[in-house]
């Protein structure tokens, strides 16, 4: 094992023992060396390497931090990685939204409340008959965010969030040169939305499925 690899490992096991928790300020750094069996050098590497995963977090003139440990900030290094996608990837990204929406989007509709629900109808109500196509993509983000969230799993959320990036892409050039695709976003938007309302998960699963598949059953048709 590589000296640096060795070190994050050592820091790691502080993190998951609990000798270190979220928020905790880790010791000078001469101390925590000795304490690891750790050049200097090998233990600034290490942290550097945690830093940018956001597991630790450097203050400059104040100390080092471990960060709150929240999924969304552990998840943010993922949001780093997905916008590196290839276009031959889009495809994969939503395969695996279609795998993990739909069963969010059915725990919501177990859990949403009333105001979020009407959070919802007034967000496609703002759209308006004919919307642009970029309009509508950040409506249609906006929409599923506020849904994820509602299923009260941040982990689940956090994910999804990551992953919305590469398909931004697809979704405006979906809205721009297939015709009858912004009826159709209506359509199963609204349906959502009915599922939700009736609090019925199966037919939120569905109408979820239905909405990622067409988007993804396009993608996989452009040459």
């Amino acid at each position: 094992m590589a000296v640096t690899d060795e070190a994050i490992e050592k820091i790691k096991a502080m993190i998951t023992s609990g000798a270190l928790r979220a928020g905790d300020r880790l010791p000078k750094e001469a101390d925590l060396a000795a304490a690891l069996g750790l050049s200097r050098n090998s233990l600034r590497e290490a942290v550097r390497a945690l830093a940018l995963v956001n597991i630790l977090d450097v203050r400059r003139g104040d100390g080092t931090y471990v960060t709150s440990l929240e999924p969304h900030i552990l998840l943010e290094a993922l949001n780093f990685i997905v916008d590196f996608h290839r276009d031959d990837t889009v495809l994969e990204f939503l395969q695996v939204r279609r795998i993990l929406e739909p069963a969010a989007t059915a725990m919501a509709a177990e859990r949403i409340s009333p105001e979020e629900v009407k959070g919802l109808q007034a967000l496609l109500d703002s759209l308006g008959s004919n919307p642009d196509p970029e309009e509508l993509v950040e409506k249609d983000m906006e929409f599923h965010r506020r849904i994820v969230v509602s299923a009260g799993n941040s982990v689940l959320a956090s994910l999804l969030e990551s992953m919305s990036g590469p398909m931004t892409r697809a979704r405006v050039w979906r809205g721009i040169t297939q015709t009858g695709t912004m009826a159709r976003t209506f359509a199963e938007h609204r349906a959502i939305l009915d599922a939700l309302t009736a609090r019925d998960p199966e037919a939120a699963r569905a109408w979820a499925t239905v909405h990622i598949a067409g988007v993804e059953q396009w993608l996989a048709s452009v040459p």
